[in-house]
């Protein structure tokens, strides 16, 4: 009991001597961290403008995140009377080890082919990614549900990143009959590409003879658009080629069958001949 009672005496003298010093040295701690932290985030954004290798933009800004945090760990310690030059001299062998095994063994770790809010899917999931931590992932889906994928999946499956790329193709497929101005009504799907402004002028919106079918003949009418903006933009477009083609006359293929009718004569003419 006289030995605890001792040790709080103890701390007590020594937060009486040094609570100030101590306190300061939390704060520099506290604030050097989130500097550090939102210091590593900048710097990946201006990289970005310069460097387009994902994997060289985060091996330098970590190498940078560490070295601030020896430098922080260093100003906080000196300002609780820690002598400075055996501190940084350890600090230092710390810091140099730790940017060496992140330029040396960052590459051959496996990361995750998304960023949180990247529209991705994953097998048979069709979502948006919430977060991802060092074992799942959480993504959900366009109906509401949340799943947690373990990484091990994802990096063993098929992922398709619909934000990797910054543009995206968009596929506008219609059918019209055989008997419509086939010139016309390509040159009216054209016009809705181009006249709206988001479609990008390079590559410039293309329209092809795709198929000629049972029903009709298939034009598909190809242009690019932000990746951002790729979903509504095509539901509006498609919107806009009906309304179009209504004002300009021009009629959709639809599936119908021919029914011919004969009568009993030409039916006993029909069997005669095939007789003969």
């Amino acid at each position: 009991m006289n030995d605890q009672l001792g040790k709080f005496q103890e701390l007590g003298r020594l937060l009486q001597e040094r609570g100030l010093e101590m306190i300061m040295a939390l704060i520099i701690l506290i604030v050097g961290l989130f500097l550090t932290k939102w210091a590593i985030k900048a710097l990946k954004i201006l990289l970005a403008k310069f460097i387009k290798n994902a994997s060289v933009i985060s091996i330098i800004a970590n190498s940078v995140g560490v070295l601030m945090l020896g430098i922080v760990i260093v100003a906080s310690a000196m300002e609780i009377g820690v002598r400075p030059r055996p501190l940084i001299a350890l600090i230092m062998i710390v810091v140099l080890t730790a940017i060496g095994v992140i330029v040396i063994f960052r590459p051959l770790i496996p990361t995750l082919p998304f960023k949180v809010g990247n529209t991705v899917k994953i097998g048979d999931l069709l979502g948006k990614i919430e977060a991802t931590t060092l074992l799942n992932t959480r993504l959900r889906t366009f109906d509401g549900k949340t799943f947690f994928v373990p990484n091990r999946q994802i990096l063993n499956d098929i992922v398709i990143n619909y934000h990797f790329t910054k543009t995206r193709r968009i596929k506008l497929d219609v059918t019209i009959r055989y008997d419509q101005d086939l010139i016309k009504a390509k040159q009216v799907l054209e016009t809705v590409m181009t006249e709206d402004p988001r479609i990008l002028t390079k590559p410039s919106p293309q329209v092809y003879i795709l198929e000629l079918g049972k029903r009709g003949v298939k034009l598909g009418g190809r242009c690019w658009v932000n990746n951002l903006k790729y979903w509504v933009t095509k539901c509006e477009l498609l919107e806009k080629t009906k309304f179009r083609f209504d004002i300009e006359s021009i009629e959709f293929a639809y599936p119908q069958l021919d029914i011919n009718s004969r009568t009993d004569l030409e039916i006993r003419s029909l069997k005669e001949m095939e007789d003969e």
